[in-house]
């Protein structure tokens, strides 16, 4: 977002975040002034660009002091960031092992065959002499003075026991040091393997423990609390009586845990001030998430509690559709409020425009990288707000799908990632930003437009 090149003696990262948080109050000031907003709130009138929005929720994680570095076990370091580079601690392989089952031989063929063989995880054996080869199991150390691995497959044993090359085109072809991974093929002892900020996947589990890794040094997740708000909400049974059931409150966890977050409570809250006063002012975590209460009636609160606690809103509304009553709040340096609209669809719709960029800078994950595909049918836009709608990606395309209202949850369960459609819409073909969810929803019973 920064245009221009950085002073002497100032950080870049710092220019962007002055630049980038004026840029979201300049598009404030122009979306007041702007006719056609539909919308005599102010607040609203005011609201963030949708980009804009994402890009201040992202500087918010910038400008925040993390916790310190944690070793955690490889087994509970799934998903988390390297808080330092990957160096192997080992070379690997350690020593010279058969890349094969078959026979360790010494020069050329035939050769007399000991009785041991040698396997994975055993001592060094005796060296080969001239013409003399060992059975080896794959992993296994080589004996030393080892010309080459005989594949099984391609060797024979006679009636008197000696081995030959069984395959006509090796004869006469071993060739020096053939299906044998010598040490430090991999590696060498103190070689950079991963750089700090790279995700921790189970691959990068498997180079560490081979590497000598017992743990590892990780960003913490950052730790989130959810308030559900609303005494309309039941946690079991059916609706009755002018009561819904709660789908945010089962929903949150897993979303937020898949974009980085440990998740320490999710608390019911009460349509009360100073129920949801207590609730924030007692909470410990970095981040915490309201449902509902982000709008003007009656009973929204959360306006009036941030207000009475001196936070700072740094995002107050958003032209986006679903979920425009969405807010980013600073409460203190080391924590922010991301107030969700109360609707499930846009909630999901706050998610993924202030908490996963957020989330994602604060785990000190990589953004990943932007794309876009054309939706095999027109979208309706809004006149002045972004959309997000629920897509199926299929044969390079993304098919729009069914059920997108603020209220609905069907089309994002059967959806792999959310079109973001400018507004004005889109026609059929046009290309739009694909926001990716954290998982893939089967293909089953899904409707399309």
């Amino acid at each position: 977002m920064n245009t221009h090149p950085a002073r002497a003696g100032e950080d870049a990262d710092d220019l962007d975040v002055e630049e980038a948080l004026a840029l979201v109050n300049d598009n404030r000031r122009t979306a007041g002034r702007s006719p056609g907003t539909g919308h005599g709130d102010e607040r609203h009138r005011n609201a963030t660009d949708w980009s804009d929005a994402r890009a201040a929720a992202e500087l918010a994680g910038r400008r925040t002091g993390r916790r310190g570095p944690v070793q955690v076990p490889l087994a509970e370091a799934l998903g988390l960031t390297l808080a330092a580079p990957l160096t192997a601690l080992t070379d690997l392989p350690s020593f010279d092992t058969s890349a094969m089952d078959g026979w360790a031989v010494s020069g050329p063929g035939p050769w007399d065959v000991r009785e041991q063989g040698v396997l994975a995880g055993h001592t060094a054996h005796a060296p080969l002499t001239d013409g003399e080869a060992v059975r080896i199991a794959t992993g296994a150390r080589i004996p030393p003075d080892t010309t080459a691995v005989l594949r099984t497959e391609h060797g024979r044993l006679d009636d008197k026991g000696r081995l030959h090359v069984a395959v006509p085109q090796e004869q006469n072809t071993i060739s020096h040091g053939q299906d044998i991974r010598p040490r430090g093929q991999e590696c060498r002892d103190g070689d950079h393997l991963l750089p700090a900020g790279a995700v921790v996947t189970p691959a990068v589990i498997g180079l560490a423990a081979a590497a000598g890794y017992d743990t590892l040094a990780t960003v913490p997740r950052p730790r989130a609390d959810v308030l559900v708000l609303g005494d309309e909400l039941l946690s079991e049974g059916l609706p009755r009586e002018g009561l819904i059931r709660d789908a945010l409150g089962p929903m949150l966890p897993g979303w937020l845990r898949a974009l980085g977050a440990e998740v320490t409570s999710i608390r019911r809250v009460p349509d009360d001030e100073d129920a949801l006063h207590e609730a924030i002012t007692a909470s410990g975590a970095e981040v915490l998430v309201t449902t509902g209460g982000t709008a003007s009636g009656p009973v929204d609160h959360v306006h009036p509690t941030l207000r009475r606690i001196g936070a700072e809103l740094l995002v107050d509304g958003v032209r986006v559709r679903p979920g425009h009553p969405m807010l980013l709040a600073r409460i203190t340096e080391n924590q922010h409020l991301v107030g969700l609209p109360g609707n499930p669809l846009a909630a999901v719709s706050g998610l993924l425009t202030l908490a996963e960029p957020l989330l994602r800078t604060l785990a000190a994950r990589p953004a990943p990288e932007p794309y876009a595909l054309p939706l095999r049918d027109g979208v309706q836009g809004h006149p002045d707000h972004t959309r997000l709608i629920p897509v199926a990606l299929r044969d390079d395309h993304a098919m729009p799908l069914l059920y997108n209202g603020p209220a609905m949850l069907r089309g994002v369960a059967a959806a792999d990632a959310l079109a973001v459609v400018p507004p004005g819409g889109a026609r059929p073909g046009q290309e739009a930003a694909m926001l990716d969810l954290p998982w893939a929803a089967g293909g089953i019973g899904v409707c399309f437009t």
